[in-house]
C-alpha cells in the first residue's frame, strides 16, 4: 500500500512576481496543471526568524526583510528581484518546506510547490532567483529532530547554497546532479565537503545534451549507494524540472516521465516518504514532469527507466565519484 500523498501550495506565492522576469508567478500556475484531481492538498505555512537563523546569518535576514519595507522592485543581483510582498512569501516559502519535512516524517510524500525557489541562496546572499535557502531550512529544522538528513538535487543548475550551508557537516549528505560549466559555475566533483563533512558532497556535473540513461545510472551506482550506506532519517529533494528537453534553461533531455523514474528510484531507497521542494523549471512541460512526480508517488509505481545508454562522459563521472564516497 503506497503512503499518503500530498501538496502545499497557495495564492500567497503568486505575490512574488515581475511578470517580464524569468521566475514569475506563471511558473507555478504552470506547476499547478500537473496537478492530480484528487490529490490532498495542505496549507501554506509561515517561518519564523528562528527557523531561517539555523542557515542563514541575521544580517542578510534582516537584509531582505527591510529592502522589502521600502516598497517597489529592487534587484539584488543582476538575476535575483525583490518587491514588497517578496519577504512575506520568502517566509512562506520556507514554512511550506518545514511543513513538507514534517509530514515526511510523519507518513505521508509531500511536495512543497513554492516560490521563489532557494538552492542558490547562501549563509549571507541571495542569489539565482533564490532569496532563502527552503531546502536547507526544512533540513536544519529536521536535524533538531532526527540525526541524518539526505538532499538530492536534480535541478538543471548546482545548488551551490545547499551545499556551503552543509559542506563541514556529516549529518547531511547533498548529492547533486547537474549541467556542468553553467550557472552558478559550481559543483564539481573535487568538492565533496571539509573537515567532518569531507565525504558527504557528492557533485555530478554531467555534460549538455544528457539523458535519462545518463541519469539513471549516476543514481543507481552513485547516490542510491550514498543514501543507502549513509541511512538517513529523512529525505529531502530539491526537485527542478528544468533538465526537460523543452526548458529554454539549459541544455538536458529529460522527459517528464523520466522524473518518475527518478522520484521511484529515491523512493524506493529512503527509509521514509518524500519531502521535495520546487526549484527551477521554466519550460511548458513543467506541470507534466510534476504530475509524473506525484503519480508515482501516490500509486507506488515502479516505472523501469528507458533502455538508453549512458555516454562514456557520466561513466567517468561515475567511477570517479566511487572513489570519493564515504
Amino acid at each position: 500500500m503506497a503512503p499518503r500523498c500530498s501538496v502545499i501550495f497557495g495564492e500567497e506565492f503568486t505575490s512574488h512576481d515581475l511578470s517580464w522576469h524569468e521566475e514569475n508567478s506563471q511558473r507555478l500556475v504552470r506547476a499547478l496543471t500537473g496537478l492530480p484531481h484528487d490529490i490532498t492538498r495542505r496549507p501554506v505555512e509561515v517561518a519564523t526568524y528562528d527557523d531561517l537563523a539555523r542557515v542563514h546569518h541575521p544580517r542578510h535576514i534582516r537584509m531582505i526583510e527591510e529592502l522589502c519595507a521600502y516598497g517597489g522592485r529592487r534587484y539584488l543581483d543582476m538575476d535575483t528581484y525583490v518587491t514588497e510582498e517578496s519577504f512575506q512569501v520568502a517566509l512562506c516559502a520556507a514554512g511550506s518546506s518545514i511543513a513538507a519535512a514534517r509530514l515526511a516524517l510523519e507518513g505521508e510524500h509531500c511536495f512543497a510547490l513554492i516560490r521563489p525557489p532557494g538552492h542558490h541562496a547562501e549563509p549571507d546572499r541571495a542569489m539565482g532567483f533564490c532569496l532563502f535557502n527552503n531546502a536547507a531550512v526544512a533540513a536544519a529544522w529536521a536535524l533538531e529532530r532526527v540525526e541524518r538528513v539526505a538532499i538530492v538535487d536534480w535541478d538543471l543548475h548546482h545548488g551551490n547554497g545547499t551545499q556551503k550551508i552543509f559542506y563541514q557537516s556529516d549529518r547531511v549528505l547533498f548529492c547533486s546532479i547537474h549541467q556542468n560549466n553553467t550557472f552558478p559555475w559550481s559543483g564539481w566533483i573535487d568538492e565533496i565537503g571539509e573537515g567532518r563533512g569531507r565525504g558527504f558532497t557528492l557533485n555530478a556535473p554531467i555534460h549538455p545534451g544528457c539523458g535519462i540513461g545518463d541519469y539513471a545510472m549516476v543514481f543507481s551506482h552513485v547516490f542510491v549507494d550514498a543514501i543507502t550506506h549513509f541511512n538517513p532519517d529523512l529525505v529531502i529533494i530539491s526537485a527542478g524540472q528544468d533538465p526537460l528537453g523543452d526548458d529554454p534553461k539549459g541544455a538536458m533531455r529529460l522527459s517528464p516521465a523520466d522524473f518518475g523514474v527518478l522520484t521511484s528510484m529515491i523512493r524506493d531507497v529512503s527509509p521514509c516518504p518524500l519531502s521535495l521542494v520546487l526549484e527551477g523549471g521554466y519550460g511548458p512541460s513543467l506541470g507534466a514532469a510534476i504530475g509524473c512526480i506525484l503519480d508515482v508517488l501516490k500509486t507506488g509505481k515502479c516505472p523501469e527507466p528507458p533502455d538508453s545508454p549512458a555516454r562514456e562522459s557520466t561513466r567517468r563521472i561515475v567511477r570517479l565519484l566511487k572513489k570519493v564516497m564515504v
